[in-house]
């Protein structure tokens, strides 16, 4: 070992495969550097937090980002820079897999900016290093000396032929039921994200258990790194002085004005009531010149904001009344709406309380997938579904930005949803992209989202299995009580405890999200929150049930109808033709759109079915097989002394000898065909040298019909 460095390591067996700890040799200037492998897969997870507090904030600073080097699988990026540009949806997603566990486990007064980078430096495109990147950030804070309370670990669950897989490889995720993973303490759960087939709520609940019981070992492995190279804890602020006088001022100026506001039903009507109070204590307190006003810029948002939690979680627990007078357990009064933009391919319009998507379904072709260029290699991606979040959703005026990492991770959790009801792409050829808009928001537009989208494309005519719903579900959790709400309001999100989405059929659970914001739930809690979350997507579902419960018998007539066929591979190069000429024209004079798969699979879409079947039936000319006896319409294309040529399927041509241009003896063949004609052929023969023989002679030229020659016999 080089004496430069003073090197760590702890090296585990976990899911059958060795997952290794290493630190002391890269990224030293780091407060943590922890660089994790797993089978051939290695991520180094770096973490540094400034030295001094952000000034002016009542939040937690901390930005993670993971990032995918393409040299880690021997790759070269693409693009005309050749080098890795802005973050993909798999960064992106990841980051946010990262985040969500171990924001709520940092110190509550620990304000400095703080940054976690992890970064995939090798992938043996087997070992998927997001779950990598996440136990290795959480072993670089554990040894930071910042002041994460963890360490937390984290795993994917598979679920192969009945059973659960801890850490199944990418190729054994293509036989699984089930992509769950999940983060956690040693105490519970921190965060689950899922894709499930319609599986049940016991069946996910186990997962969950198996994944914390999993990652155990994890989380004793980085303990145990620790032990050996932590650096010493950072020192934390102490209260400013006078703290808790200013606090309980703001409660005595603010109390009442917030009681009032929270017994206001109308969201924008209670933000209204909210932003008066606190600017009527905000201006008392700043005339108050006893009052310390630094300190009291430092404390008033904080105080405010606890206050209103207190109010809002005491009067759920004391009543089982929420905000807008409803039990724990009502689902809000919902409008479900298809078919309301007349020139689009299929629509949805979902309102649930204050909470409203406008979904909008849109089919195309093979032409219209998207590339995902990704590390593990390119596939094409035939459902998108896309989440915009404007700010008049929630009476705002704001810089309209792209989407960010909140629209890309609500667009995901949608799509991971509504994918397994599609059906296959051999049934159902088309290229479908669903796009959310939502037009209002107080609580969980994500589960809107699934919900319109379903309304959309059963309206569209796309044959869903089912049709699926989701719900958000909440916690208030206090040392006197719980209460697990139905139908979450966005206040009951951001001042609850637990954010627990559930998406799904009338069968199972197809999508399930949950983020905690205390240390960790019961699994009894869970196990609550699953039921009622049941209860209100059966009902939800019935509510959509009354105006769409089964998707459309066929397509928009403003969609393209797509007819299939399937030719001889050896026939694919003749509808292309040299230097795609052939596909080319059929396209541009049809105006049908082409797409051929290296099977053979030709798939054909118009709108127009006369386009179609034009299309088609190029097609089919071109790669059909001449058959001796069949009469075809031809053109003339060439004459000499001895016959004429005519063109007659496709590129084919055939020989109409002189001796069968006419009954009677020609002299001259353009005595009675020229170049251009159309005529009608009997294919009469082919060559050993497959030269095909036409005669024009044996069909009658006006009905296409044959000639048939009357036996002598018959005439006598």
């Amino acid at each position: 070992m080089n004496t430069m460095f003073k090197e760590y390591r702890k090296e585990i067996e976990w899911g059958g495969r060795t997952l290794v700890f290493e630190t002391g040799k890269i990224a030293r200037q780091a407060d943590g550097a922890v660089m994790v492998t797993y089978g051939d897969t290695k991520v180094l997870c770096t973490a540094v937090g400034a030295k001094t507090p952000k000034e002016g904030i009542d939040f937690f600073p901390l930005t993670v980002n993971y990032q995918e080097k393409t040299f880690a699988a021997g790759k070269i990026p693409g693009g005309f820079f050749k080098r890795e540009g802005r973050p993909t949806e798999k960064d992106t997603l990841t980051s946010r897999l990262i985040d969500r566990p171990i924001r709520p486990l940092f110190a509550k007064q620990y304000k400095n900016e703080t940054q976690v980078i992890c970064t995939v430096v090798s992938h043996d495109l087997e070992n998927d290093p997001d779950m990598v990147a996440l136990v290795g950030a959480s072993a670089a804070l554990t040894i930071s000396g910042l002041p994460f309370l963890g360490p937390i670990g984290g795993c994917r669950v598979g679920m192969i032929d009945g059973e659960y897989v801890l850490n199944p490889t990418q190729e054994q995720m293509v036989g699984s039921k089930l992509d769950l993973v999940m983060a956690g303490t040693s105490e519970g759960v921190l965060m689950v994200e899922s894709e499930a087939h319609e599986l049940s709520e016991e069946v996910m609940l186990g997962a969950v258990t198996f994944g914390h019981d999993s990652i155990q070992p994890v989380i004793d492995a980085i303990i145990d790194l620790a032990e050996a190279c932590a650096k010493e804890p950072i020192e934390l602020p102490e209260p400013p002085e006078g703290k808790d006088a200013i606090c309980a001022r703001v409660g005595e100026l603010a109390e009442a004005g917030l009681r009032d506001a929270y017994g206001e039903i109308n969201k924008v009507a209670r933000q209204d009531k909210i932003s008066a109070t606190r600017k009527a204590v905000a201006e008392s307190l700043a005339a108050d010149d006893s009052l310390n006003q630094e300190i009291v810029a430092k404390v008033f948002g904080g105080a405010f904001k606890d206050l209103e939690k207190g109010i809002v979680r005491r009067g759920i627990l004391d009543t089982g009344k929420r905000i807008d007078g409803r039990d724990t357990t009502t689902v809000r009064q919902i409008a479900a709406e298809v078919g309301i933009l007349p020139r689009t391919h299929g629509s949805g319009l979902f309102t649930r309380g204050e909470t409203q998507a406008l979904v909008v379904t849109t089919l195309g072709t093979g032409q219209d997938e998207q590339i995902m260029d990704a590390l593990a290699g390119e596939y094409r991606e035939h459902f998108m579904l896309h989440y915009n979040f404007p700010p008049y959703s929630v009476g705002e005026a704001s810089f309209l930005r792209g989407p960010g990492r909140r629209e890309i991770g609500h667009g995901k959790l949608a799509w991971r949803a509504i994918r397994p009801l599609l059906p296959e792409k051999e049934d159902f050829p088309y290229t479908i992209r669903a796009v959310s808009e939502v037009t209002e928001s107080n609580g969980s537009s994500s589960m809107a989202t699934v919900c319109g989208t379903s309304l959309s494309l059963m309206d569209a005519g796309v044959p869903l299995v089912r049709p699926v719903a989701g719900i958000a579900m909440g916690l208030i959790k206090e040392d006197d009580g719980v209460a697990v709400l139905t139908d979450i309001l966005g206040d009951e999100d951001h001042l609850g405890d637990m954010d627990f989405k559930v998406a799904g059929t009338d069968q199972g659970i197809t999508s399930l999200q949950m983020d905690i914001k205390i240390t960790s739930i019961t699994k009894d809690i869970m196990s609550q929150a699953l039921d009622q979350a049941r209860e209100g997507r059966i009902h939800i579902l019935d509510e959509m049930g009354k105006t769409i419960d089964s998707s459309r018998s066929g397509v928009s007539e403003n969609a393209p109808r797509i007819t299939v066929i399937n030719i001889a591979k050896d026939k694919i190069r003749d509808i292309i033709g040299p230097g795609g000429k052939i596909i080319r024209e059929i396209c541009e004079v049809t105006g049908a759109k082409i797409d051929i798969e290296d099977d053979g699979t030709v798939k054909v879409a118009a709108v127009d079915a006369t386009a179609g079947e034009a299309a088609m039936e190029w097609i089919r000319s071109i790669v059909a097989e001449p058959e001796v006896g069949v009469i075809y319409n031809g053109k003339v294309v060439k004459i000499v002394d001895f016959g004429a040529f005519v063109n007659f399927m496709g590129s084919r041509d055939g020989l109409v000898h002189i001796s069968e241009l006419a009954p009677q003896r020609v002299g001259k063949v353009s005595d009675i065909v020229k170049v251009g004609d159309q005529v009608k052929v009997k294919l009469i023969g082919i060559d050993d040298r497959g030269k095909v023989k036409l005669s024009m002679k044996v069909v009658d030229q006006e009905t296409g019909a044959e000639i048939v020659k009357t036996p002598a016999s018959e005439t006598a």
